[in-house]
């Protein structure tokens, strides 16, 4: 086996190494179709959050056209490449924690410990509904993966990746606990589940119910900004997928060139744009997610599936870890809506039949 060398790609890189091109070319294809569906949700979100907040009563046409704008900007910066994309996310990150933690504090003067949320959660619950929940909430807990992906772009991503990756997901299960309980402390489970169809944002309502002058702005704010890094870090994870699945030419070889200025695949970039672009379209919001959670599952799944047979050398954690991983993104796979599922599967198909096309290319 030649020597292993650090590409951006994650997944897409590590299947193809180790499982072969078909499982990588899977992996690459289903992060591609995931994630861009969660960057057009995370683009109608932050418009729909900044259209309820000034009182804006916008048809599609006017919030998918400011969708897009916002998109081309965050394109834009994106393709300066990895230094400016960090500082903006820098300052994103620290604003949208800084809106979170005010809500999070002002909940609790007012209502106290959020203590029903969690009793309710152990005696008031069925096993399918936190099964479907877990499958669903994936789609959440996955942006750890974007560092991965930058892995040629990275300090020392030898060390650096394993912690930063395990910090992140500390950081994160605290922070979403904190504001899940915090929601439902504040509304209940059944008036926070439906705000889902209602026209604002779910924290909105959370703020709204809280009564409470100054956190109607606050969060409206912290929103926006969670959004615009969301997109941000899709649009950089994307872009490097791309650019790995360039050089293989299981994409077009143009979209492997990198600006020599600040080392950007600035032509992978900007395709990205475009697809979520096209994406931010269809404006449903709850299929796109349901999409992408779906998809995501089969992606981090091959991931697993790629970590158990990796050689004896390279790994760092016992297999256990991603056997335990494997089971769990098939089982939860199985708890989506079998119409994403048929979807998705048929993808999968596409994508297939398309490498295989481009295999007989290569060998002729």
């Amino acid at each position: 086996m030649p020597p292993l060398t650090l590409s951006s790609g994650g997944t897409y890189e590590y299947g193809n190494r180790f499982l072969g091109s078909y499982f990588g070319f899977t992996a690459g294809w289903m992060f591609l179709i995931a994630k861009s569906a969660s960057a057009a949700t995370a683009v109608l979100g932050c418009v729909g959050y900044l259209f309820y907040a000034f009182g804006i009563d916008a048809d599609t046409r006017i919030l998918v056209g400011s969708g897009i704008l916002v998109l081309t900007l965050m394109t834009y910066l994106v393709s300066g490449g990895i230094r400016r994309s960090n500082s903006a996310n820098t300052v994103i990150v620290t604003l949208t924690l800084l809106g979170l933690f005010v809500l999070v504090v002002t909940a609790f003067v007012v209502n106290g410990t959020p203590t029903e949320p969690i009793m309710n959660a152990v005696t008031d619950t069925s096993g399918s509904a936190i099964l479907y929940a877990s499958a669903l909430m994936f789609v959440a807990y996955t942006g750890y993966g974007r560092i991965a992906t930058l892995g040629e772009e990275v300090a020392n991503p030898k060390e650096t990746i394993p912690r930063a990756i395990i910090l992140t997901m500390i950081i994160i299960v605290v922070l979403y606990l904190a504001v899940s309980l915090t929601a439902l402390q504040v509304m209940g489970a059944e008036a926070f589940g439906n705000t889902v169809e209602g026209e604002a944002a779910p924290l909105m309502f959370v703020a709204e119910a809280l009564s409470v002058p100054f956190i109607g702005p606050v969060v409206t704010f912290a929103a926006i900004t969670a959004m615009l890094g969301v997109l941000l870090n899709l649009i950089l994870g994307l872009s490097r997928v791309m650019l790995g699945m360039a050089r293989r030419r299981d994409l077009p070889h143009f979209l492997s060139t990198i600006n020599a200025k600040n080392q950007s695949p600035a032509s992978a970039v900007w395709v990205t744009g475009l697809i979520i672009g096209l994406l931010v379209l269809s404006g449903d919001v709850v299929f796109t997610w349901s999409f992408s959670a779906f998809t995501v599952l089969i992606y981090y799944a091959i991931t697993n599936l790629s970590a158990l047979m990796m050689p004896v050398e390279l790994r760092r954690y016992s297999q256990f870890v991603p056997a335990c991983g494997l089971f769990g993104c098939l089982f939860l796979a199985f708890w989506i809506d079998p119409v994403i599922m048929l979807i998705g599967s048929g993808l999968i198909a596409v994508g297939l039949i398309w490498h295989f096309m481009v295999l007989k290319l290569k060998s002729v």
